[in-house]
């Protein structure tokens, strides 16, 4: 069975930085895509950032380059989104997501087994 668990999120205020956890298990971690999504009342779910475990570039949205930063920990199945510069518009839900491949990395509907989520509040 598929498990995501998401932890870090928290309160800050616009400028600040957040890192925020996904440790998975019952998947084979060492060639996965793990993504980042965020959703905000109303609004869509959205790709965030995403990074293939065997290796290679991560990919961003347009909305967070520069600012947020995919890493992965092979040894704890974890991946961390270190979060910088934040503003009131990144506040949202965060949730980690895990495939196969990283074909649509940042397409929601690539992906079927998600985290709880944890949440993000930027004040300004």
């Amino acid at each position: 069975q598929v498990q995501l668990v998401e932890s870090g999120g928290g309160s800050v205020q616009a400028g600040g930085s957040l890192r925020l956890s996904c440790a998975a298990s019952g998947y084979f971690y060492n060639s996965a895509c793990m993504s980042w999504f965020r959703q905000a009342p109303g609004r869509e779910r959205e790709g965030v950032a995403a990074i293939y475990t065997g290796g290679g570039s991560p990919y961003y949205a347009d909305s967070v380059k520069g600012r947020f930063t995919i890493s992965q920990d092979n040894a704890k199945n974890t991946v961390h989104l270190q979060m910088s510069n934040l503003k009131p518009e990144d506040t949202a839900m965060y949730l980690c997501a895990i495939g196969r491949w990283c074909n649509s990395p940042l397409n929601r509907y690539a992906y079927n087994n998600w985290g709880q989520g944890t949440q993000v509040t930027v004040s300004s």
